[in-house]
């Protein structure tokens, strides 16, 4: 399975975005993620969706962002509102579970997100 993240740009603080990872194959079975990483910076969690649709978020990213899958497209969601300029970042999925009999885990090549002022 391949991961393509899109939707990143640059956008004013205060705007939106949403950010999509699409799967060359079927993630039904697995988890999706996304993190982001500014630059300099190391990676940190963003928010989680279960295989089942459970979500969950660090800190920052409650109340303003919103993750949400499409097992019909293979795909898993960011939504991004009232964006800051530290949301800056370089944004990755990944997608990880159960699949078959093995533990699998797939990620994507980042999208930049830039937020100005």
């Amino acid at each position: 399975v391949q991961l393509q993240a899109s939707g990143g740009g640059l956008v004013q603080v205060g705007g939106s975005l949403r950010l999509s990872c699409t799967a060359s194959g079927n993630i039904d079975s697995l988890n999706g993620i996304w993190y982001r990483q500014p630059s300099g910076k190391q990676r940190e969690f963003v928010a989680g969706i279960t295989a089942g649709g459970s979500t969950n978020y660090e800190e920052f990213a409650e109340g303003r962002f919103t993750i949400s899958r499409d097992n019909a497209k293979n795909t898993v969601y960011l939504q991004l509102n009232n964006l800051k300029l530290e949301d800056t970042a370089v944004y990755l999925c990944n997608v990880a579970g159960i699949s078959g009999r093995a533990h699998v885990q797939y990620w994507g090549k980042g999208t930049q997100l830039t937020v100005s002022s």
